[in-house]
């Protein structure tokens, strides 16, 4: 084949892709519904894996800081073979189910936490074990695989398996294996963090404003939930330190930034539950 073959190929293998997730969404409802209430009470986002999968599980974890302010000790992932794992090969850690539980156990896992544990085939021991030990701590386990006959789909709270078939390079699971995972993270952190209150409509009001692009959304976002002027939401940016939410709090409820801190503080950070807040 030529490049131009290549690229028509691998396209029309991927689009079994959104075909297979769409016949697992139940799953992935659940694990949105059941893992907000144990986020919502404190609980960890812990993602695990080896290799692609869990090197896409961390890529997940670590978005959700600038693009929803969650801390890093609320939402991690953690690599067989450690840090380094995610630049280079580690050979022979995914293969180790003590080396799980020790992780686990580094990170003080308790009954609170969401386990999400990742391996397209459904067996790597590393996973599966991951699992194993967070059933014995009472924590969430949910596992997303590309097997819905597997271990890890048999011991897990909730087997997310969009089954996506071979990919167009036998084995390599970084292709189509791959970017159903990462669509799957996607779908279950960005519920999790919408039943978390930190989207308003679909805007995403807890974006941390690092940088001049960041900021611009910052104040486009005050300017389009509260259909005001542009130097009115700059002026209300500022006022309420650079916070969305709090901003929004201030002006609905025509208040100062530190009454409106209180408030939102009081509601557990969620803008959904403050009375006077549609």
């Amino acid at each position: 084949m030529d490049g131009y073959e290549i690229a028509a190929t691998i396209n029309r293998e991927d689009f079994s892709i959104p075909k297979a997730i769409s016949e697992v969404t139940d799953s992935i409802g659940e694990a949105i519904e059941k893992a907000s209430i144990k986020y919502n009470d404190g609980g960890r986002l812990i993602y695990i894996g080896a290799g692609t999968s869990g090197r896409l599980g961390a890529l997940d974890a670590i978005e959700l800081t600038p693009t929803y302010g969650v801390p890093p000790t609320r939402a991690f992932g953690i690599l067989a073979g450690g840090q380094k794992a995610m630049f280079a090969a580690v050979e022979g850690a995914e293969d180790s189910k003590e080396l799980a539980v020790e992780d686990l156990k580094q990170v003080k896992l308790n009954n609170k936490d969401i386990v999400i544990s990742l391996s397209a085939s459904g067996r790597t021991p590393y996973a599966v074990s991951a699992i194993e030990y967070a059933k014995k701590i009472g924590a969430l386990t949910i596992a997303v695989i590309c097997n819905n006959d597997s271990e890890m789909s048999r011991i897990s709270d909730i087997a997310i398996a969009p089954m996506v078939g071979p990919e167009p390079i036998s084995g390599s699971t970084r292709m189509k294996a791959g970017s159903s995972q990462k669509m799957v993270l996607n779908m279950i952190s960005t519920g999790i963090m919408i039943k978390a209150g930190y989207v308003y409509e679909n805007l995403m009001i807890n974006v941390q404003p690092t940088n001049e692009k960041l900021i611009a959304r910052s104040i486009n976002i005050i300017e389009e939930i509260l259909n005001i002027k542009r130097e009115d939401a700059e002026k209300l940016f500022k006022d309420a330190h650079r916070n969305i939410a709090i901003g929004l709090v201030m002006f609905k409820l025509d208040i100062d930034y530190d009454s409106a801190k209180i408030i939102f503080e009081d509601n557990k950070r969620n803008i959904h539950k403050i009375k006077g807040i549609s």
